[in-house]
């Protein structure tokens, strides 16, 4: 047996792996540099949930009970238009960032 724990920790140190093995990594406020951000039309949303299954940075929340279901976190948004072009009812759209004042 000890022979085979031997022969394993040779197998082992021929692949040492060199430097940091984990990272943690922290969310930063992405938003400011988006140039255009999601709209939904709230009258046409069947509350289907694509938008928040599709979004790459898992920033969209929906809440079946409430008019204004699918809610954006625009601190992370990035503005890519994912959603937008997946939504099976064609309910959000992109608008230019700085359009609203």
């Amino acid at each position: 047996m000890q022979k085979q724990q031997e022969l394993h920790m040779k197998e082992l140190k021929k692949h040492n792996v060199q430097g940091p093995v984990a990272t943690t990594f922290t969310a930063s406020n992405t938003g400011s540099w988006r140039l255009e951000r999601p709209k939904v039309n709230f009258e046409e949303c069947i509350k289907c949930g694509t938008c928040a299954m599709v979004c790459p940075v898992n920033i969209v929340e929906i809440k079946k009970e409430e008019k204004e279901c699918v809610v954006f976190d625009f601190n992370y948004c990035k503005g890519c238009g994912i959603c937008a072009n997946e939504c099976p009812k064609k309910c959000i759209s992109m608008v230019p960032e700085r359009s609203e004042v």
